[in-house]
């Protein structure tokens, strides 16, 4: 068997790649409805709506649940990892990109008189997610897994 077939044979891994496929299409089509511009940095970055973090680790874990069953050990850790990602998205990511939302603000006036070279960059502001965007994309992934399940 070649390479390619063997990875489109399985399951657990195309679904995942879909689920953070087309989280990531769908954000760039709701940034560009809301901005009325295209913005190339939303088809791979993170942040936004929806979570392709949750898309991706959601989809990951109802496909080890289809292919392994739940008592299984690849559901257990796809399980956990996605409890991890999801709270972490919602916690140490959102809390970062909300300092970064201030610290470009504070840049902009740059009270402290700091170079040029410091002020040229600005800091990525996009980079958690609200729980509606996590719920948004958890909902996508499982719903992605239970289409693509048909297919395995």
């Amino acid at each position: 068997m070649t390479f390619w077939e063997d990875i489109l044979k399985n399951q657990v891994l195309v679904t995942s790649v879909a689920g953070w496929l087309v989280a990531q299409v769908l954000k760039t089509i709701i940034d560009l409805a809301l901005n009325k511009n295209f913005n190339p940095e939303r088809l791979v970055g993170s942040g936004g709506m929806p979570s392709s973090h949750s898309s991706t680790v959601c989809a990951l874990t109802t496909a080890a649940s289809y292919r392994y069953g739940v008592g299984s050990f690849e559901f257990a850790v796809s399980f956990v990892l996605s409890m991890i990602v999801m709270y972490d998205a919602m916690g140490v990511r959102r809390e970062t990109g909300k300092q970064a939302k201030l610290l470009n603000s504070l840049l902009l006036e740059n009270p402290l008189k700091l170079n040029a070279e410091i002020l040229q960059e600005k800091l990525k502001e996009y980079v958690g997610h609200t729980p509606l965007q996590v719920a948004a994309g958890a909902i996508l992934g499982i719903l992605l897994a239970l289409f693509i399940s048909q297919y395995y």
